[in-house]
């Protein structure tokens, strides 16, 4: 007999490229008022109503989305930073350069969620003036999910764009010493009547988001992810507490890393060295207890986003009906297996978003500690369980 949403409340599913993994499921919130909750913490720790709102909506679309290690699983963090003073609640967010189609802006150290926003919608308006927006963020810190911002040019007819670098936990290829974050790449396109593509991807061979999953479930993951800080190879995903590096796209020379390291060299270079914020192994760590290194090339994590308008190239509603038998054919693609069609880019987070907003967003028990922590500290309660 099929299980209703309701039967299935003790357990969690979580879909990582390496396992299908049962996580056990401490409650489920409804996604507004969750969100809701978030923004007033936010607003909580001196964040304007309008910056609470945009950073609880960063999270709550992670969340909603399925990347649970980008939504409220993150808050304590952004938090410990805010009280340790190296987030910004209070940003005065400035172009410094600029140019009709181009600009730079010192996001203060905001928190990304907040500058990233703000780029994007600069980006949109110099697409609609010239065709492209291109904008670089220099000073600013953890940006949550590049899906989020780069689909905000969609509504606009525009294609969008956004990467952003990170804390450095990503060995080069040959090499054996952190030197690049997971550093992702997003690109949203619209479509007419099929929704939307969109990746959203690390370019290393995991994400730090589901070795944290694995972790937290006590899963070891495949070779080819990890390696230790002697340079052998790990399946533990608790390895990076010991000095152990991410390896980058494709795993080994023989599989391509190269090529992932490429893309997250690139990734670096258009987020820190152009904007003027740190790169490499000078991006400054997420986790509070660790501090910055001295003497730093640049101010705080970078990022890059653009948009281009789709009329630019082509009439729109040609583009989209075009675009709408790109996906069709690539789903009607010979599957390996029936049971498993080949999906696009963003289908499994759009069926996620979809099922969430009805069922709840489920949280594990080590979130819902977080939280009530916070709802305590702050004196703002929690929304009730579904």
């Amino acid at each position: 007999m099929k299980k209703s949403p309701r039967q299935w409340r003790g357990l969690f599913f979580v879909s990582i490229p390496f396992a299908v993994v049962l996580l056990p499921l401490k409650m489920i919130l409804n996604a507004k008022h969750l969100e809701q909750w978030v923004s007033s913490i936010f607003q909580h720790k001196g964040f304007s109503e309008t910056d609470a709102n945009t950073a609880a909506n960063v999270l709550i679309t992670a969340d909603l989305r399925g990347i649970d290690s980008h939504g409220v699983a993150r808050l304590s963090g952004y938090l410990r930073l805010i009280d340790k003073g190296r987030i910004n609640p209070k940003p005065n967010i400035k172009i410094i350069r600029e140019t009709p189609s181009t600009g730079t802006i010192d996001a203060d150290a905001a928190v990304g969620l907040v500058s990233a926003e703000y780029a994007m919608k600069l980006a949109i308006e110099k697409a609609n003036n010239c065709g492209s927006g291109w904008i670089a963020i220099k000073n600013s810190n953890h940006f949550g999910i590049a899906a989020k911002h780069s689909m905000m040019a969609l509504e606009h007819n525009m294609i969008g764009f956004s990467v952003t670098n990170a804390s450095p936990l990503v060995t080069p290829a040959l090499g054996a010493e952190r030197m690049l974050g997971t550093n992702p790449i997003c690109v949203a396109i619209p479509a007419g009547q099929e929704p939307a593509f969109v990746l959203d991807m690390a370019t290393s061979a995991a994400s730090n988001g589901k070795l944290e999953i694995a972790e937290r479930t006590n899963k070891s993951i495949p070779e080819g992810l990890l390696i230790q800080k002697d340079g052998t190879t790990s399946t533990n995903p608790a390895e990076l507490k010991n000095g152990g590096m991410v390896l980058t796209l494709g795993s080994d020379m023989d599989h391509g890393s190269y090529k992932g390291y490429g893309l997250s060299a690139v990734v670096d270079i258009l987020s820190g060295v152009l904007s003027g914020a740190n790169f490499g192994p000078w991006v400054p760590p997420f986790v509070s207890f660790l501090d910055p290194l001295p003497n730093l090339p640049g101010l705080g994590i970078g990022h890059f986003v653009g948009a281009w308008r789709i009329d630019g190239f082509r009439e729109i509603d040609e583009f989209k009906s075009t675009m709408d038998l790109w996906i069709q054919r690539f789903r009607q693609t010979q599957p390996l297996n029936a049971e498993h069609p080949v999906k696009i880019p963003g289908d499994y987070e759009r069926e996620e978003t979809e099922r969430r907003k009805i069922n709840g967003i489920p949280l594990v028990e080590k979130v819902v500690e977080d939280l009530v922590n916070i709802s305590k500290e702050c004196n703002i309660p929690l929304p009730n369980s579904l």
